[in-house]
């Protein structure tokens, strides 16, 4: 039986970039593509496990592929979570109560990722992006939908149930007692 496939690869910024975190994704075999902070000359005298995992690491940023990955990470996770913070708003959002916030943000992440899905789906993830031919892609999309709905919704009406606990049920009324 073929294993599950795992991670094989970490892309991240430079706040996760550590000798820790560099020597435990070596030694679990993943590839990690981590930005570097501009730390200065470094000293490997007491961590040469470290250092390889870094100089791989520094290797892999630096080559045609970890750019590519870098860059696509940040247009696929920082650039919308940039727009939601200050074109959203929630960087100066005052509400009372921490859960409160967090229900905020979370439709706030639900509306984006949305968006995100429109726009792999049907190639428009805002409003205004639905003018012109993507506008009747999607109202025949809807159209469908609801001609699908309506057709079940007939298919299950004309099949309906006659036993008096299963209508009951089907109708959202309680049953009466029997006497």
């Amino acid at each position: 039986m073929p294993e599950a496939a795992g991670v094989s690869e970490v892309v991240a910024d430079k706040g996760y970039h550590s000798n820790e975190t560099m020597v435990d994704l070596a030694a679990v075999e993943v590839r990690s593509y981590i930005a570097e902070p501009d730390r200065g000359r470094r000293c490997w005298k007491n961590a040469p496990e470290a250092r390889d995992a870094v100089y791989g690491n520094r290797r892999r940023v630096r080559g045609k592929r970890g750019r590519r990955l870098l860059r696509r990470r940040g247009e696929l996770v920082e650039r919308p979570f940039a727009h939601l913070f200050e074109t959203g708003g929630i960087r100066r959002v005052h509400l009372r109560g921490h859960s409160n916030i967090l229900k905020r943000l979370l439709v706030h992440v639900a509306g984006l990722n949305l968006g995100l899905l429109l726009r792999q789906a049907i190639g428009a993830g805002t409003p205004r992006g639905l003018r012109g031919g993507v506008a009747s892609a999607v109202c025949g999309l809807i159209g469908r939908f609801v001609g699908l709905w309506s057709g079940l919704e007939r298919l299950l009406t004309r099949f309906r149930p006659h036993s008096a606990r299963v209508a009951a049920l089907w109708s959202h009324r309680p049953l009466q007692p029997a006497i």
